[in-house]
């Protein structure tokens, strides 16, 4: 027996074991939960340091419509026709007609919108072209009857496509009673006729 008294840690380096041997269960939980601090305080340290390097928000992203307008686009790229510089035709409180986009007369594609107030029909006829609507709101009333019988019309709700064939014979409005009148865009590819024709189908009247 040597007869050097070690104190408890010497003891432990002495004999070259690690300290978690001679620690008690509850100093192991207690190192245990620091441990487990440490580790969370690094994570959440790391987090805001990844936050904080985000870059800045694009000014040219996500604008919204309280932020000013833009300049008015190249004509030449882009041609924009308000309202008021719209050609129309028709009566209101009966049918009235814009055009959108070329003309029905002329050659090439063209685009109208219609408006329908209730109460308000054509008579049979037909055209030379194909033509397609698309009901805005409202619904339009439609009919391939040779005979003028509002009773024989159908309905087209808003959101619907209506096709007429070329020489296909129809007629169409807006029945009485509705709430608001029925409003369409049509497209179709010029020049287009409209020829009304009697209840057997044939020709009446000039064309238009």
């Amino acid at each position: 027996m040597i007869g050097i008294a070690f104190r408890a840690k010497d003891r432990r380096a002495f004999l070259g074991l690690p300290l978690s041997v001679f620690q008690s269960p509850r100093d192991r939980m207690n190192m245990h939960s620091i441990a487990k601090v440490i580790f969370g305080a690094s994570i959440a340290l790391g987090l805001t340091a990844a936050a904080g390097a985000q870059p800045a928000k694009d000014p040219k992203v996500g604008v919204t419509v309280n932020d000013p307008e833009g300049p008015a686009p190249n004509p030449a790229n882009v041609a924009i026709v308000l309202p008021k510089d719209m050609k129309c035709i028709g009566t209101e409180g009966k049918m009235r007609i814009c055009n959108l986009y070329g003309d029905p007369k002329m050659p090439g594609p063209y685009s109208q919108l219609f408006t329908w107030w209730p109460g308000n029909f054509t008579k049979p006829h037909y055209h030379n072209d194909e033509r397609w609507g698309y009901v805005i709101s409202g619904t339009w009333w439609v009919s391939s009857s040779t005979v003028y019988d509002e009773r024989t019309t159908t309905p087209v709700h808003a959101g619907s496509v209506k096709i007429d064939k070329a020489h296909g014979i129809h007629w169409d409005g807006a029945r009485s009673g509705a709430k608001e009148p029925t409003m369409l865009v049509l497209s179709g590819t010029g020049p287009s006729i409209t020829q009304y024709v009697d209840e057997n189908g044939k020709d009446t009247g000039p064309v238009h």
